[in-house]
This record gives structure tokens, C-alpha cells and sequence, in this order.
């Protein structure tokens, strides 16, 4: 039975408080649950499972699933399906969760996430210290593209750095609104994120590289220098000791600056005791 179908016999409806957009169509499920079971994970956490499609091809093989929902009435309808059985179904918020899964050396993370926490459960998961080794998640399109996007365009941002920093992404195919009930207003995408091996850079400071890189695009219409004198309350001079340290020109704009630059600013500050 189809999402729809399920949520009319069960008297329910989608909520918007919780960002419910249901895919429509198993074969796409399917898909999304064949690139999280390619390389046979320990476990694969789902976050947002709604009516269990893509939690039922998820577990179709034996894998071990736990599924993550925070809708009450869903888990209810979750835990009725018998083919289900298997899945280990919580009632539970993934922004407040308490991650990571320490019981699995090798676990995954799948879901069709929703649109209003996508952008800071990306972050958190990838940044765990014994995080998820792939992600494949749908998500808004526009949030697939700052992913993906490289310095000096319009969606480079701190959110590319951030993540890309740990992750590996690609783009596995993109959705137009009709495939989900109710239709969004915007288009989604389908990533993979696979873990590196090692972070492209290993800062000094980890916590002030995060301060630079956010405080970098923090005002996009000033130069680094000035943006970052402003979100760090420094001395802009000093902003420009250490750019210079860095190899940086003192007339370069955060949205140009590769992660690379990023992390030899942020040690330079360090070692200015910024």
C-alpha cells in the first residue's frame, strides 16, 4: 500500500511541524536502499522512516535497520507492520539524539530527510568521531548543491567546507515535487557520502577553524579581512598578519578561499593566540 494509502486507513494526516514529504514510488526506495547496502554495513540507522517504505527495503535482506522517527503515530504504524518485525523502530528525534553508534565498528546512515533538519544532522553526523561511513540521504536540491558546490560560487559556503572536510559526496539522482505526498515546492536530490580515510585538513585548533570558516562567509559583500575582524572581534591588523602568514592576499574574499587556505588561516590565528 502506498504512503498515502497507509496514512488514509490510519485516520492520519501529514504533519508540517515535522517536515512529512512521502515518497511515492517503492522502486525509488529501493534505489536509495541499494546505494546504503552496497558494501554490506554492520547497521544502518534510518532517520525519518514515515509509513516504512524504504525501511522495508532496507531490512528485505536481513540487514540489521534501526529507524528513527519522532512522530508518534507513526511509530505506532510502524510497529503493526509485520514485516517490520525485525527493525528495531524508536520514537526519537535525530537532532537530540545520542549519536554516534557505539555498538557497530561499520554503520550507515539512509533517510528521506526532512527539509528543516538536513542542513545541521548533516553537519553533526559527519563530524562524529566514530560517525556513520556512508550517508545517503535525500534532501532539498539546493542544499545537495552548497554540498557540492566549489569555491567561488554562489552555494560555496561553510556548510561545503564542514561537511566536505570528513566526506566524500556525490549526487546519485534528483526528484522533481510529484514524487512525494504532499508535493514540495522544490526539487530533492540524492547524495552519497562516504567517509574519508583521514580529513582533508587537521587543524590546530578544530573549534576556531570552525569560528574562521563561518566567520569567512558570515558577510559575503566585505573582504575576508574586515568579515572576519567583525565575526571574531580581532583586530583587523591582526587578521592581516596572519592572512599574510598564510599566503593569503589581504584583498581575498572568504567564498574564494579552498579548505586548505582555510585551515592555514585558522593555524595562523592559533599561533597568534587569537
Amino acid at each position: 500500500m502506498s504512503a498515502r494509502g497507509q496514512l488514509n486507513a490510519a485516520g492520519l494526516h501529514p504533519k508540517k511541524r515535522f517536515g512529512q514529504n512521502f515518497l511515492l514510488d517503492e522502486s525509488l526506495c529501493v534505489k536509495i536502499a541499494d546505494l546504503a547496502l552496497s558494501e554490506a554495513p554492520e547497521c544502518i540507522v534510518e532517520i525519518g522512516p514515515g509509513t516504512g517504505a524504504l525501511t522495508a527495503a532496507l531490512a528485505r535482506d536481513g540487514c540489521c535497520v534501526r529507524a528513527l522517527e519522532i512522530d508518534r503515530d507513526l511509530v505506532v504504524l510502524l510497529r503493526e507492520r509485520s514485516d517490520l518485525s525485525s527493525v528495531d523502530i524508536l520514537e526519537a528525534d535525530a537532532l537530540t539524539y545520542a549519536w554516534p553508534e557505539r555498538s557497530f565498528e561499520r554503520w550507515y546512515v539512509a533517510g528521506n530527510l526532512p527539509y528543516n533538519i538536513a542542513t545541521p544532522l548533516l553537519v553533526t553526523l559527519s563530524q562524529l568521531e566514530r560517525g556513520p561511513q556512508r550517508i545517503v540521504a535525500m534532501i532539498q536540491k539546493d542544499v545537495a548543491d552548497r554540498l557540492l558546490a566549489a569555491p567561488g560560487t554562489a552555494s560555496y559556503g561553510s556548510l561545503t567546507v564542514a561537511v566536505g572536510n570528513a566526506m566524500e559526496i556525490r549526487r546519485a539522482f534528483t526528484l522533481g515535487p510529484g514524487a512525494f505526498y504532499p508535493r514540495p515546492k522544490v526539487d530533492s536530490t540524492v547524495i552519497v557520502l562516504n567517509r574519508r580515510a583521514r580529513p582533508l585538513v587537521e587543524p590546530i585548533d578544530p573549534p576556531l577553524f570552525e569560528k574562521v570558516v563561518r566567520g569567512s562567509f558570515a558577510y559575503r559583500r566585505k573582504t575576508l579581512a574586515n568579515s572576519l575582524s567583525r565575526s571574531l572581534s580581532v583586530e583587523r591588523a591582526e587578521i592581516l598578519i596572519a592572512m599574510q602568514a598564510a599566503g593569503i592576499d589581504e584583498d581575498e574574499r572568504g567564498e574564494r578561499l579552498d579548505i586548505d587556505s582555510f585551515a592555514r588561516l585558522a593555524d595562523a590565528l592559533a599561533g597568534r593566540g587569537v
